[in-house]
């Protein structure tokens, strides 16, 4: 972020109070600053805009939020507080596919992708924005790694596996194609990480270990 693009109170953020007119507030703000990012991008997203699209006054918005540093951040929260269904396939691999083919799903679709991937692409702008996307990622991690979890307990994978870490090494290569290669994305690329990661996890790479393997 530059000084000059976003002039700006120090960006914070907000803890909204749940319930009332509080929570209506926060949800108008949240869908303005959604709209606005999509529409316009980082650069062209002010407090102003967001303002007039969700009808609060920006004295509130500084006041809550900080500034559009802010604003992105809680929009991020607010989607990593969304339930999130994970399928139970009753079998590992099959039940990563689905997560990544998902993921695939949704940020290559035209009229889905646009908001996810511009309010990402947002918070890698900012130190604030940065913390509330790593924040976003572990908490999807961590309710996704019910997945690995499922399959430990069916024995199909070592006890100890770290679910969360078995869920990354799947949708990693797809936002690293996404949001840093600018690679193309497909179905079979989805599905090959999905495989990857459950080969991986059967091998107990996310399994604690007391010996370091042999290098021959």
């Amino acid at each position: 972020m530059t000084e000059a693009a976003h002039p700006e109170p120090e960006p914070r953020t907000p803890t909204p109070r749940p319930g009332g007119r509080s929570a209506r507030v926060r949800a108008e703000v949240v869908a303005a600053t959604l709209a606005e990012v999509t529409a316009k991008g980082y650069d062209g997203l002010t407090v102003e805009a967001v303002a007039t699209r969700s009808g609060i006054h920006k004295a509130t918005l500084y006041r809550r939020w900080g500034g559009v540093d802010g604003l992105v951040a809680d929009a991020l929260t607010a989607s990593a507080d969304q339930p999130w269904p994970l399928p139970d396939a009753g079998d590992l691999q099959e039940d990563l596919r689905r997560i990544t083919q998902e993921v695939f799903s949704v940020f290559t679709d035209p009229e889905l992708g646009p908001t996810p991937t511009a309010l990402i692409s947002a918070a890698q702008r900012s130190d604030v924005g940065a913390a509330a996307l790593r924040a976003f990622f572990a908490a999807r991690h961590r309710q996704a790694a019910e997945v690995a979890e499922q399959a430990v307990a069916r024995g199909e994978l070592p006890a100890g596996t770290d679910g969360a870490e078995v869920v990354r090494a799947a949708t990693a290569p797809l936002y690293y194609r996404l949001f840093v290669s600018g690679e193309p994305l497909d179905a079979r690329t989805a599905e090959r990480a999905a495989d990857a990661a459950a080969l991986a996890a059967r091998a107990g790479l996310f399994a604690p270990t007391t010996t370091a393997p042999e290098v021959n």
